[in-house]
């Protein structure tokens, strides 16, 4: 389960630096992957994520930082929902986040999709289980100031590889 977890997070950290898109530019991009538990006292707390088990949730923080001192602009955050988890649904922040099901088309949540009914074209929610990415377009990041996004999800399936749906045959 360890690897497990490192790959996916390789892969998810691969995925939110490419979203930058300007390799020149000098924007270090750091993805944290924390366990959300509940303390002694009750409150909110964190603990490594190294292994972990169905219905646990994990909070990433993907986290931008321009190291040089000029304005760094079009700057797009992407943080994919890993395979055997699903997307916790109002905890994606900044809550601006744009959501997506494809990687390709991202609308503001919740999404829809039309599917025929009784022979009737309607229109219906998806279930933020269904989200595979997310995504922030804070636009600009000023000289040596920093940006962080953070949104949990819900592990559905401990056992799915990486790469494939929690409960894909």
């Amino acid at each position: 389960m360890l690897q497990k977890l490192r790959v996916v997070l390789a892969v998810i950290a691969a995925s939110v630096a490419c979203a930058i898109a300007q390799g020149r530019d000098p924007v270090e991009t750091r993805l944290e992957a924390r366990k959300v538990v509940r303390e002694a006292d009750g409150r909110e707390g964190f603990a490594a994520a190294e292994a972990v088990r169905p219905g646990e949730i994990i909070e990433y923080v993907a986290t931008y930082r321009n190291t040089g001192k000029q304005l760094v602009s079009g700057l797009a955050a992407t943080l994919p929902i890993p395979a055997s988890t699903e997307y916790v649904a109002g905890t994606a922040r900044p809550a601006n986040a744009m959501a997506s099901v494809d990687g390709a088309t991202f609308s503001a949540p919740p999404l829809k999709r039309r599917v025929v009914r009784d022979g009737k074209s309607v229109e219906e929610e998806i279930p933020a289980r269904e989200y595979r990415y997310l995504r922030w377009f804070p636009g600009e990041l000023g000289g040596d100031k920093s940006l962080s996004f953070t949104a949990r999800v819900r592990v559905v399936d401990a056992e799915a590889p990486p790469g494939q749906k929690a409960g894909a045959k």
